[in-house]
């Protein structure tokens, strides 16, 4: 079996997902790349530490102080 990878525009992917599913080729892979893997991890991690603030566990920075160190 042979492996083809291939980068799809946003506007085509799913056009390009029902082509392969009615040339039946069924082993279609979906995969994630490692810059979305990484922006999911952070987001995570930034509704953690959400959480732990809300909670009073964590301390969280004013406005004033985030926008001061753009």
């Amino acid at each position: 079996m042979k492996r083809i990878t291939l980068e799809i525009p946003d506007d085509k992917y799913f056009f390009f997902l029902e082509l392969v599913k009615n040339l039946g080729l069924d082993k279609v892979k979906e995969e994630t790349s490692d810059s979305q893997k990484e922006i999911l991890r952070d987001i995570e991690q930034g509704l953690k530490e959400i959480k732990l603030i809300q909670e009073g566990k964590l301390k969280g920075t004013t406005l004033k102080d985030f926008l001061d160190e753009l």
